[in-house]
């Protein structure tokens, strides 16, 4: 079964909402408090268990037990404090929304609901806990695009700076990544044992030490049980203080430690591609709209349509009729014209009649939320959309880049500022 990374971050922590709703035991302890809450030990132990057997079944080495048990239980604090904000922010999940999230899981995997879910029982994992744990992904996932939202904002002006400044590249790059944290407010003994770390780290792979290997064992970032590893991404989104330091740089090599705000960070390339020319399908048609209302059923609504469509049959003009009958105010003093679209323009069903139509053919009478429709497809077209793209992903590389720093520092600040004690043996303290 191929795991997406959604998957995987929720299959890391399957097992801790289980735990948490359990009585206290004898057997049982506290690993952390965190503000009003606590984390338990059975939660933690279910936690590095579902990760061994994912890194097993990757054939993947286990660092030692004493490292993922830190990294799990900062990931677990992590995920307590955001569910905490979220539910103080109002943040809900519907069931129904749950389970589209996990429809689209199943699909982007090629199988069905019920082929993942034996997939899942037989991986050792319980479905109940798998679901709710998707359900705090989906939580956390919407609270930092809340935070990031509520800071980021990017103009036209910065597109266009962005565009005429920029080194024009288009392509994507795939990265891992190894930070080695620096607190906050640090002194600078603390940053001088830090910078030492990282170039320690350097040399180890340059060594030939394994990076992904390597992340587990000393990242502090939030990809670190992850090997480090960031995805695609396009090149012209990575952050800021990275861009000078990858331009240039092949598969498989590693960036010297970089330093930022949150500590030092070490990059390797594991790929880059290049960006396709972006062609898009285009159709120009016009349609007329009867609408169910306090006067109209929907019943009636079907009737008017269907006999506007016999009158169109028997060769009445139809740019007559649009603006006679068509409840649509935006096209019906057109004679019904929509102009030139994309094909989800106007949603689903209607892609499905207008794809399904051939030029200057008329469709039957069909359904959608809006009323009931006639639609005559008039022509296709295909478009060179790369320029519209080109600027569309600036934004978003900008927007992107953005989100992607104003939630780490949010992320940073919401730890430094929420009471947590950690009681790890070796490892007890409080913040």
């Amino acid at each position: 079964m191929k795991i997406t990374n959604l998957v995987c971050a929720v299959l890391a922590l399957a097992g801790a909402h289980t735990a948490s709703a359990q009585a206290l035991t004898p057997i049982d302890s506290i690993v952390a408090v965190v503000e009003n809450d606590i984390i338990l030990r059975s939660e933690l132990d279910q936690a590095v268990n579902s990760l061994r057997q994912q890194m097993a079944a990757q054939q993947q080495q286990l660092p030692p037990l004493d490292v993922v048990e830190r990294q799990m239980l900062e990931r677990l604090v992590l995920v307590r404090l955001q569910l905490q904000r979220a539910a103080e922010s109002g943040i809900r999940v519907s069931d129904a929304e749950v389970d589209e999230a996990m429809q689209r899981v199943a699909e982007q995997n090629g199988i069905t609901m019920e082929q993942m879910r034996e997939a899942i029982t037989r991986d050792g994992f319980s479905w109940l806990e798998f679901r709710n744990d998707m359900r705090e992904e989906i939580i956390t996932q919407r609270l930092r695009t809340r935070v990031a939202n509520s800071r980021v904002e990017v103009s036209d002006t910065e597109i266009d700076i962005f565009l005429a400044s920029r080194e024009l590249d288009q392509g994507e790059v795939d990265l891992s990544h190894i930070l080695i944290a620096v607190p906050q407010a640090a002194n600078p003994e603390q940053v001088a044992e830090a910078r030492s770390r990282a170039d320690e780290v350097y040399d180890q792979l340059l060594s030939g030490a394994d990076f992904r290997t390597t992340a587990i064992q000393v990242s502090d970032g939030q990809r670190a049980l992850e090997g480090g590893n960031l995805g695609w991404r396009p090149a012209d989104q990575v952050p800021t203080i990275f861009v000078e330091q990858i331009r240039g740089m092949q598969a498989g090599e590693i960036t010297r430690p970089v330093r930022s705000p949150s500590g030092f960070h070490i990059l390797k390339v594991n790929g880059r591609r290049e960006m396709t020319e972006r062609m898009v399908e285009e159709y120009n048609a016009r349609h007329i709209m009867i609408a169910a209302n306090e006067l109209v059923s929907p019943s009636e609504a079907q009737d008017i349509a269907q006999d506007i469509y016999d009158r169109i049959i028997a060769g009445e003009d139809f740019e007559s009729l649009a603006k006679e009958f068509s409840d649509d105010s935006s096209t019906a003093n057109l004679g019904g014209d929509m102009g030139w679209f994309t094909p989800l323009t106007y949603g689903t069903r209607a892609m499905q009649v207008f794809q399904g139509l051939n030029d200057d053919e008329v469709s039957e009478p069909f359904q959608t939320n809006a009323g009931w429709h006639v639609m005559q497809r008039l022509a296709t077209r295909e478009r060179d959309m790369t320029e519209e793209f080109i600027r569309d992903q600036a934004r978003e590389s900008i927007r992107a880049r953005k989100a992607e720093e104003e939630t780490q520092t949010w992320l940073r600040q919401l730890r430094a500022e929420s009471f947590v004690e950690t009681r790890l043996e070796g490892s007890d303290q409080a913040s």
